[in-house]
């Protein structure tokens, strides 16, 4: 008579591995310094300057003593060194610095925002890293559109910061919400700005489609979320956002045909009428600058910037080597700048240029430093989302959606940075630093010990294999 055996081959079966309650609250305290990149001017508007230096301040502390608690893996040898040494450059400025308290507040901004992105990227993995992004930038989208209309529908008046109305008559500049969710003008979010929430908006377009491609659970939900960020982006209405997302179109469908290359030297021809698309694109876009801004809704200036530049680089000229101190943004209170540069009757606090802020704080040697970064990123995230993964003979691994979001970010910074100085402050740098480091830390989703340590973390056998 046969018998069952007591010992099989297979061991008996077990529930799936959850995630443990401290990896939980990392993944959430991580979506809230997301957030407060993305979402950073909210905190000036409702709490004032000094609770937005509270916020920042305290969430580098805590992120440093969470970073100590869990303590992932680093390779020091693979920091992002142009990173480092743009800031050790801006650090030296303190030096000279010809606004020394600005210089000091917002180097401690630099460094803070610097620390949390790396830790970040050496805390999570990729699809952990996309995934709080898009968590992030979920809640962005929500709380601006209900912002908007909880001011619309129940304040039925333009919103001043601190949630205070007035009916003097001010300048829309000043305004944190100008109530026009339902009359067809501009909106401007949480963030208070129309060309602050249009980039961010396009930002959550790209990464919620990229998680969509990524076939992740309850995906169609995804389907809302970028349909609702699209209404965000077209009402803010924002001209460099606009442009921004001709670049995505242009880099995307670039490295989707590049993709689709099977033979050596097949690349070349996609590179040539990429060079060619964007010299003649740029060339166009110089030639029928008054035509294309005035259908934006823009003037051929782009609304006073060049007034902006040229005031900026008249100062520059005078200390042109090493710069007049790092201040990014400029702090309007300082008497270095309070008046200094006047639009809509407030003080600028950005040069609108990345480039020119940069010479002005730092000066030539600035520019070195902060071009060599972008370029070295901008190389790295290419070919990280062109070429095949591959660590051993085989040749046929499937491309992954995330590895899109570096290089299209680029894209979008390199274009916002000709306008606006979003590459240096706030989510821009954060973004920069966060994925550059990521892609030096793991350069190869889901392979190397950085890429196993949180699944570790979550009860999960370690798929890694050197």
């Amino acid at each position: 008579m046969a018998l069952y055996s007591k010992h099989p081959v297979s061991p008996p079966p077990t529930p799936p591995a959850r995630e443990k309650t401290g990896h939980l609250m990392l993944r959430a305290w991580i979506v809230f310094v997301l957030f407060s990149a993305f979402a950073g001017p909210a905190w000036v508007n409702a709490f004032g300057p000094y609770g937005a230096v509270v916020v920042a301040v305290g969430g580098g502390i805590v992120s440093v003593a969470v970073w100590v608690r869990f303590r992932p893996p680093l390779a020091w040898r693979r920091l992002p060194w142009y990173v480092v040494s743009y800031v050790v450059w801006a650090t030296l400025s303190l030096a000279w610095s010809a606004w020394p308290a600005t210089t000091a507040l917002t180097l401690l901004l630099l460094f803070i925002t610097t620390l949390q992105a790396v830790f970040i990227g050496t805390a999570l993995t990729w699809h952990e890293v996309v995934r709080a992004i898009g968590s992030a930038l979920m809640w962005v989208v929500a709380l601006s559109l209900l912002f908007e209309l909880f001011v619309s529908v129940v304040i039925q008046a333009p919103v001043l910061p601190g949630f205070a109305t007035t009916t003097e008559p001010v300048d829309p500049i000043v305004y944190w919400s100008r109530d026009n969710l339902f009359d067809g003008g501009r909106i401007q979010g949480i963030m208070g700005n129309a060309n602050l929430l249009g980039p961010v908006a396009l930002l959550a377009i790209v990464v919620f489609a990229i998680r969509f491609a990524a076939a992740p659970p309850r995906r169609m939900w995804l389907l809302a979320w970028i349909a609702l960020a699209g209404f965000l982006f077209l009402r803010a209405a924002s001209a460099t956002a606009f442009l921004a997302a001709a670049a995505v179109a242009i880099v995307l469908t670039t490295v989707l045909l590049i993709r689709t290359v099977r033979r050596p030297g097949g690349r070349t021809r996609y590179y040539v009428g990429y060079a060619l698309v964007g010299v003649g694109g740029g060339a166009a876009l110089w030639i029928w600058r008054d035509d294309l801004f005035t259908a934006l809704g823009r003037s051929a200036d782009l609304t006073g910037r060049e007034d902006i530049w040229a005031a900026a680089l008249e100062r520059a000229a005078e200390r042109p080597f090493a710069g007049w101190g790092f201040a990014s943004p400029w702090m309007p209170w300082d008497p270095a700048f309070d008046g200094w540069i006047i639009d809509h009757g407030e003080t600028v606090m950005q040069a609108h240029s990345v480039w020119v802020d940069v010479l002005l704080q730092l000066g030539i040697v600035g520019i070195v430093l902060f071009a060599t970064l972008m370029i070295a990123y901008v190389w790295r995230a290419w070919f990280f989302a062109v070429d095949r993964p591959r660590w051993d003979l085989r040749a046929d691994r499937p491309y992954s959606p995330l590895t899109l979001l570096p290089t299209l970010l680029g894209a979008i910074l390199l274009v916002q940075g000709i306008a606006e100085s979003a590459p240096l402050i706030l989510w821009g740098w954060m973004l920069l630093v966060l994925l550059g480091a990521k892609i030096k830390q793991s350069p190869l989703i889901g392979v190397g010990p950085a890429e196993q340590s949180a699944a570790i973390e979550r009860g999960e056998p370690s798929r890694y294999r050197p």
